[in-house]
């Protein structure tokens, strides 16, 4: 149990983390932005794939491409609905639901600790097969991830109004939802096996939407696109290769 414990807090602090190197870098040029941007995008990208899509595929029985299908939609749907409660929930805490870029931080943030979750429980199942090595390497996998998408929260919020103390509690909640999602895999392996293969395809599809509608966007309009192009492409061979290495 000390081990899955550390391992969570481990996995939760990556994003931390990445948060502290985002208040350090947070004076950086917009283009440098774009290509931290574009890297962790690039990251999520071949993470969604190789570490929750395909594993969703071989965990799901007879019906793998049919659960991991609709998985993948159900994510992209959840995403797309907390993008039209952005505008409610902005006027709640009393900025304008027209600030087109506060939204868009928000919305960010918000996928962030919605895949957070499944990915923690992900590791917590791993653990809880008595399978360690296996379980470390999936973790492992995540916090390297989890490091850039820390980073690149910290200047768009910051840039929104918001100060340094709310910055870093949001950089804190995104982990503990890792941290949460890791223990209650763990302490629920006989439902969240089955659960499971299904679980990992939302949090890939939630990351994939995420990619795709926000971040790729976001980095090429600057105009950068080359640079931030072949940024993504080193994110994900980077990935790539670590993955293949453990």
């Amino acid at each position: 149990m000390e081990i899955v414990l550390l391992t969570a807090l481990g996995v939760g602090m990556s994003t931390i983390f990445g948060g502290v190197l985002g208040f350090i870098f947070q004076k950086t040029s917009q283009k440098f932005n774009d290509l931290i941007l574009s890297f962790a995008s690039g990251v999520m990208l071949c993470a969604s794939i190789l570490g929750l899509i395909l594993p969703s595929i071989e965990l799901g029985g007879d019906f793998s491409a049919l659960i991991t299908a609709l998985g993948i939609v159900c994510g992209a749907i959840i995403i797309n609905l907390c993008d039209r409660l952005v505008p409610q929930i902005s006027n709640l805490i009393g900025k304008p639901s027209s600030d087109e870029k506060y939204n868009r931080v928000l919305l960010f943030v918000m996928a962030i600790a919605i895949h957070n979750l499944p990915e923690g429980i992900a590791t917590g199942v791993a653990f809880g097969t008595g399978d360690t090595s296996q379980a470390l390497t999936v973790a492992i996998g995540i916090a390297l991830q989890n490091l850039p998408e820390g980073m690149v929260i910290i200047s768009p919020l910051l840039a929104c109004g918001f100060s340094k103390k709310k910055t870093f509690f949001i950089a804190v909640f995104t982990g503990f939802t890792e941290i949460l999602g890791t223990i209650l895999g763990y302490f629920a392996i006989s439902i969240s096996s089955y659960i499971l293969p299904f679980a990992l395809a939302l949090a890939g599809g939630t990351m994939i939407y995420v990619i795709c509608d926000e971040m790729i966007p976001e980095s090429h309009i600057n105009g950068s696109s080359r640079g931030v192009s072949y940024s993504l492409l080193l994110g994900f061979c980077l990935m790539l290769i670590f993955d293949w290495l453990i």
